[in-house]
């Protein structure tokens, strides 16, 4: 192989039927490479979740196969971000989003960049009511497949208590995110 490639070319197609089986819950996520500067990970859904990503570094999107959405806070408020088959979205550093893939069967490719040392991603759990931050786990993300899992049960295994808005006291309901989004569609539609 010539020193200035990184890899040969690779059959994405056939890349996608030998790892279909991962691109399903509960993780839906693989990385393509390892060792590079970009992370090039496919998501395949059904899934939908309650937490939302704080990237330090820009996100390429391209939903190739079904529908998506992003649920984004912003300026002290909700707002959806829809993916149609087909389409492109660069998301810029530091939008609080969380990636929705209610589809079965459905696929999107996201790049993004590694991590330099000291940059450091975050999960956090908001308030479906009032968009208060009931928790925010910060990280040094390594694997993109690998780092988030432990930092989601970290955040299930906290009480009711724990998980208590602060301004209006709901509870966020953990796990159950139909619950999650039955109150977010009720106070901020869509």
């Amino acid at each position: 192989m010539n020193k200035h490639h990184f890899s040969p070319p690779l059959n994405f197609n056939r890349w996608i039927e030998e790892h279909a089986h991962l691109l399903k819950p509960p993780v839906g996520n693989q990385q393509i490479w390892q060792g590079s500067d970009f992370m090039v990970t496919v998501v395949g859904g059904p899934n939908q979740r309650t937490d939302f990503h704080d990237d330090p570094v820009e996100e390429f999107f391209y939903q190739f196969k079904g529908n998506a959405y992003l649920n984004i806070w912003d300026r002290g408020r909700y707002e959806r971000v829809d993916l149609k088959e087909g389409d492109i979205y660069l998301m810029a550093p530091h939008v609080i989003h969380s990636p929705q893939r209610p589809e079965p069967g459905s696929l999107c490719l996201v790049i993004e960049r590694q991590r330099p040392a000291g940059l450091h991603d975050a999960l956090q759990w908001s308030c479906a009511r009032c968009g208060t931050v009931i928790k925010r786990y910060e990280m040094q993300l390594e694997s993109i497949v690998t780092d988030l899992p432990p930092v989601y049960e970290r955040f299930y295994a906290t009480s009711e208590e724990e998980r208590r808005c602060s301004q209006c006291d709901e509870i966020h309901p953990g796990r159950d995110w139909q619950t999650w989004h039955q109150t977010l569609s009720e106070f901020h539609p869509a």
